[in-house]
């Protein structure tokens, strides 16, 4: 059975997932676009972890990977794990389009697919406004 702190976490995770998805699902398109058709799911899958196109995404999975651990783990979560985890989330989140790295994918992903605006959308809702630090 579920904390009621593994419950407020569960959407936020379910969110990710689906905006994780929605940016795999972008930059296997635009993979394709560039190199050719991707010939099958498994190949998608060996090419994630390994090929440059796709390695701004492994924060995400990362991320991803602390939320499903933190969920699993045998010890209660905390109100600071989920300040953390939720806090990492939100530096995820971070657009520019001048900057580099993952908040320059990120924003070129977020022009390119509706289904990564809609993704990032609801994760933000999920958010909600950033607390003060106490």
């Amino acid at each position: 059975m579920a904390t009621p702190l593994q419950q407020r976490l569960q959407p936020l995770r379910n969110a990710l997932l689906d905006l994780h998805k929605a940016l795999v699902d972008a930059e296997r398109v635009n993979y394709e676009q560039t190199f050719g058709a991707i010939p099958s799911p498994n190949h998608l899958l060996r090419l994630l972890p390994r090929d440059p196109w796709f390695a701004w995404l492994h924060q995400h999975s990362k991320h991803n990977v602390a939320m499903d651990e933190a969920l699993d783990d045998k010890e209660p979560l905390t109100n600071a794990d989920i300040d953390a985890l939720v806090h990492q989330t939100r530096l995820l989140l971070v657009v520019s389009e001048s900057g580099d790295g993952l908040s320059k994918q990120y924003f070129d992903a977020m022009q390119g697919d509706p289904d990564v605006v809609l993704a990032h959308a609801a994760v933000t809702k999920l958010l909600g406004p950033p607390r003060a630090p106490a």
